[in-house]
């Protein structure tokens, strides 16, 4: 299971390390929407949080790439 981080330690990771991050959590979103499809997932929420959590990780990469890399 992927643990969800807070901002501030998502911005001390470096770009490949938040784009292996971003993966896992896409794995794992997969796995969370075939149990919701076969009525096995316990928490709906969990879909939601993971969701965001890659959206956060994507909007720091690309916050990067608009400074030059500076961060």
């Amino acid at each position: 299971m992927v643990i969800l981080l807070k901002i501030e330690d998502l911005r001390k990771l470096t770009n490949e390390e938040l784009q292996k991050k971003i993966v896992e959590a896409k794995e794992e979103l997969f796995a969370k929407r075939m149990q919701q499809a076969n009525g096995t997932l316990e928490k709906p929420s969990q879909l939601r949080s993971l969701r965001r959590e890659v959206a956060r990780m994507k909007t720091i990469i690309k916050e990067r790439e608009l400074n030059g890399g500076n961060e």
